[in-house]
């Protein structure tokens, strides 16, 4: 090293230095130093380790415990994720079905968790990294473990699904009416893209999906609708008289509602309302009659991402977790981060 030094020094000086090297003839010529040390520095790049990669901030390489706030009773308490999300796929889905279905709600339960932990949204809320309410967070009952349930997480054990690198929004809903829904339609969701949303495919999910979700019809009371537009307009609603649809999206549902002389979006009023009273903005008929806005529609839930009973009839087809996952997501890997 020393002697490479050496060589260096006289050649930021200028000095014409010549080295003697032998060719396999035996024939001794000179050569210029410059290109001995070319030589030297491509052989000693060459030999240098690559930079060990370092993990992505807020990708983790081991299970984490993680903290969850139980809504029912105000307590708090530690548990390892996986656990955690055997809970959630018991909850969100009937824990009977076929366990292709519910290893693709594990990961993408999983991908939700820890892309909601990373915002921190809980935490402003509760402290902690995850709650039971459906609102905040996820479905949560570890009551409805089974069998089948502990079998899809096993096998789905550290994996996520990422876009570019990155968690996606893993969104998901029980019936999408038959049809998938952009974020911007289903969700009034703008703050960031989603190109990997697969809006406008059709699953089939109303061949299988109960009665109740294949048409449904809610009688709601003005006063509870007068209240939801008071808290989306930020004024009080006046008197509502009359109701109709004003836009819809490219799948058909609803994204803006005219209610007397105020416009909201159906996402928004849908929010507001509860899913209780509004299933979906799968809406086919809208009036007011009696005191009460009566909504008829189809489906259940946002309709955007992966539709559960759409999972359901694929993993009855065949289809494995990942491929019930890329069908409802376009662009995406699904990537195992621990062991």
């Amino acid at each position: 090293m020393e002697l490479f030094k050496e060589w260096l020094q006289k050649i930021e000086i200028g000095e014409d230095v010549i080295f003697t090297i032998t060719y396999l003839t035996g024939k001794r010529v000179r050569i210029a130093g410059i290109i001995v040390m070319l030589f030297l520095c491509l052989q000693i790049i060459g030999c240098r380790r690559p930079a060990e990669r370092k993990p992505k901030p807020g990708i983790p390489l081991r299970e984490p415990t993680i903290s969850l706030y139980i809504n029912e009773s105000g307590e708090k308490k530690k548990l390892k994720l996986e656990e955690y999300i055997a809970g959630v796929v018991a909850a969100e889905m009937d824990p009977a079905w076929p366990i292709n279905a519910l290893a693709a709600q594990a990961i993408l339960a999983r991908t939700f968790t820890l892309e909601n932990i990373k915002a921190g949204r809980v935490q402003q809320l509760h402290g902690t990294d995850a709650s039971t309410s459906t609102e905040e967070f996820q479905a949560y009952d570890a009551a409805r473990i089974n069998k089948n349930v502990r079998e899809a997480v096993k096998q789905t054990r550290g994996k996520v699904v990422t876009y570019q690198g990155n968690y996606i929004k893993a969104w998901f809903c029980a019936c999408n009416g038959g049809v998938t829904a952009s974020a911007a339609e289903g969700l009034s969701y703008t703050k960031a893209p989603t190109p990997y949303v697969r809006a406008g495919i059709k699953d089939d999910c109303l061949k299988i999906a109960p009665p109740a979700y294949r048409i449904w019809e809610t009688k709601i009371p003005l006063a509870r609708v007068q209240a939801a537009v008071a808290k989306i307009t930020g004024k009080a609603s006046g008197e509502i008289t009359s109701a109709q649809i004003i836009e819809h999206g490219p799948s058909g549902r609803a994204t803006k509602i005219k209610l007397g002389g105020a416009v909201v979006g159906a996402p928004a009023l849908r929010l507001n309302l509860g899913s209780e009273w509004v299933r979906s903005t799968f809406l086919t008929a809208i009036t007011v009659q009696d005191g009460n806005l009566i909504l008829k529609g189809k489906g259940f839930g946002h309709g955007v991402g992966m539709c559960q009973w759409g999972a359901r009839k694929l993993a009855q087809e065949g289809k494995s977790p990942g491929e019930i996952i890329r069908f409802y997501f376009k662009g995406v890997e699904v990537k195992k981060y621990w062991p």
